[in-house]
């Protein structure tokens, strides 16, 4: 059974704390293609992500890589909360 915190928002499972470490690699691998956002959810951000990289000939694609070492440094209480609960889409 899920968890809801103070707010009324669900906190998923310790099933899910696997999505910060998968999503920090596929951004710092993959970052340019936007598939650590649809790993996370954000098909919109996804997209955009992916338009980003192809419009700027893949130049802006340390935007990601940051997203990534940000995933990474992050506990997986305070990742769950801020991109898996409260569904923050950039950094």
């Amino acid at each position: 059974m899920d968890v809801i915190d103070e707010k009324g928002n669900v906190v998923p499972k310790s099933s899910e704390e696997s999505k910060r470490v998968l999503a920090g690699i596929l951004a710092i691998l993959l970052g340019s293609l936007g598939v650590h956002k649809f790993v996370l959810g954000y098909t919109k951000e996804g997209i955009i992500q992916l338009i980003i990289s192809v419009v700027s000939c893949g130049i802006l694609g340390i935007i990601p890589f940051i997203e990534g070492i940000i995933y990474l440094t992050k506990s997986d209480e305070e990742f769950i909360y801020t991109y898996q609960t409260n569904k923050k889409g950039w950094f």
